[in-house]
Formats: structure tokens, sequence, C-alpha cells
């Protein structure tokens, strides 16, 4: 419907990129579970069991729809599991902040990828939530089905997170502010899925969103995956960023930040191949502003600009940058 839609309009623009890629993605994106949760105060115990909860039959539904997908889809095609994996930076050295990050790491990655890709759970996460459950509601055959594998890892990467121990002043500035986003810069907010760690604003520069733009992170995060899930391949399945653009009175749209965000984290995405990871592909996100989660036409992604109001598409500076990037599989 997509390729209907765009067509003759952007059917040139985007004719470099046709046949790259065969792909049945089984695009369960697992690890969205956290992301865009409002936190009005600090968490009960039972508001954290809720997304452990979501992840754990996330995981068992794709489990077992996986056979269905497999024999759904056209012969050799790849089937894939796509997660938001975060690269965690603890705030200090302190033993507490390093085991917040430890804890953030097996909420945000193993709680997800462990059970597909090793058949079972961390020990050291079912330790950290003993508090909040008890994990009996894993049922005899439910890890077999989750452990099925996938062809291809998808992986989601915006930026990094850094993280520190809860402390009382940290919890004193919750209870007075409000936050959404993890990886917002607007303030401290206890990670989603314990109540032991908090998420910290970082240093800029940001994208729109507020979220810190580091290249550098995306390299370690793709190389992370790599060692700790050898042989697994992988898909860059979302990487963008959001910037104020404006369409100017000649028509164009100058997203000069947005060129140098996608050039820098192309670059991120081939030193990660230069040291070892093996990444198949790429995928922008987004195509066109589109309607984003909590903050709806408010935040712009797409390297095409849609009027909202008209519908009308124009593709963006970025767009024909893009276009050139595809035609020589290469940045300059």
């Amino acid at each position: 419907m997509i390729a209907h839609a765009l067509t003759p309009q952007l059917s040139e623009l985007l004719a470099p990129a046709t046949g790259l890629i065969a792909l049945a993605a089984r695009h369960v994106e697992s690890s969205r579970t956290w992301c865009h949760r409002e936190h009005h105060a600090l968490p009960s115990a039972s508001l954290i069991k809720l997304p452990i909860l979501a992840a754990f039959w996330e995981a068992v539904e794709a489990g077992r729809l996986d056979p269905a997908a497999r024999v759904s889809v056209p012969a050799g095609a790849r089937v894939a599991l796509t997660v938001n994996p975060a690269e965690v930076r603890p705030l200090s050295q302190d033993p507490a902040d390093l085991d917040a990050a430890r804890r953030v790491d097996a909420l945000q990655n193993r709680i997800f990828l462990d059970p597909v890709l090793r058949g079972h759970y961390p020990e050291a996460l079912l330790e950290d939530l003993q508090h909040v459950t008890d994990f009996s509601f894993v049922r005899d055959g439910d890890l077999a089905a989750i452990g099925v594998g996938t062809d291809v890892l998808g992986v989601n990467y915006y930026s990094p997170t850094l993280v520190a121990a809860a402390t009382p002043e940290l919890r004193a500035q919750v209870e007075s502010g409000f936050v959404n986003d993890p990886q917002s810069a607007s303030g401290p907010m206890p990670y989603p899925g314990t109540d032991l760690a908090f998420a910290l604003p970082q240093d800029g520069p940001y994208t729109a969103m507020g979220w810190r733009v580091e290249p550098d992170a995306f390299t370690e995060l793709l190389l992370w995956v790599h060692h700790e899930y050898p042989g697994v391949e992988l898909m860059v399945t979302e990487n963008g960023a959001a910037y104020d653009d404006k369409l100017a009175s000649d028509g164009r749209v100058r997203d000069a930040d947005r060129i140098a965000y996608l050039d820098a984290h192309l670059r991120a995405v081939h030193a990660a191949i230069e040291g070892g990871a093996d990444v198949r592909g790429y995928f922008l996100w987004s195509l066109m502003d589109n309607f984003e989660w909590a903050w709806g036409y408010s935040k712009r992604f797409g390297i095409v600009h849609v009027d909202f109001a008209t519908q009308v598409r124009t593709p963006k500076d970025s767009a024909h940058w893009y276009r050139d990037v595809i035609a020589r599989n290469a940045v300059d």
C-alpha cells in the first residue's frame, strides 16, 4: 500500500533501493514493551511486574507463531525478530551504579535475547526480580517455544542509555516532576521494569526528541550483540533522527542535521562490520513523517516531509542524499 501511494512521485527517487533485501521480518519488536510509558510517580511492584509479564508473553507468542510464519512466506525468505537493545553506561564506577547498569542490561537486553538465543532467562535477572515475581507464569514448554532462535536479529538504535543507582535525591526529583522517556534530556526517571535504577539525562548534542547523538555507541552496541550472541546475523531495522524540519518557500526541506546524523551512523555500522559484527542491512527510520507514539505528529523522523493537512509529500534534502548513498552503496 505504501509503494502504491508513493507512485509515481517517489518511485524514481527510491528506485536504487528496490531489490536490495529479500527479508520476511517477524517484526515483533519485543523490547518496545518498555517504550513510551508515562511516569507520574515512582513505580509500585505491581506496575513493575506488568512489563515483565508483557515481555514474557510476547516472547512466547513469537516462538509459537514462528513455524506458521515460516510456512506462510516464500521459499528462501528469512524470518527475523527485532528488539530495542540498549547500550547501557553506568554514571560512575561506584559499585552501586555498576550494579544499576547490570540490572538495566538484564531488563532491556537479556530478558529478550537470552530466552530466544540461549533458551533460558539469566539467573541474575531472576534474582533481581525476586521481590517482584517468582516467574511462576513460565509453564512447561514455554522456554522451548521461545528458544527457537531467529534467522536474523533486528536491532533498533537511536541513543545510548545512562543509568545510576536509585537514591533518595533522584526519587525526590521524580516525585516533583514528570518524564516519559528513559532517553530524554528533560530529567531522571526510574528505569522501566525496576525500582532500583534510574535513567539519567545526558549531554548533547540532541535530536528534537532530546536524545543524545552518539554514533560510537551504535558501534559498541552492535559489537556487544555480536560478541554476546556469536553467529547471529544482524539487521539494523531502525535508525534515524527527528528534527524540526521546515518546508521553505522554494519547496525544499534543508535537513542538514539529519544528513549528518545518518552519515555518522552509517559509518558507525561500517565500523562494527569492520570489527566483526555480521550486519547484513540497514533500514532508515523513517521514509515519511508519521504518527510517533506518545508524541503524535509533533516529531518528524521522515526523509520525506508530509504536510499533514494536505497529505502532500516532499522529499527532503536527506532523501536525495540517501538515494545517492544507496546507489553508491557507500558514504563519501
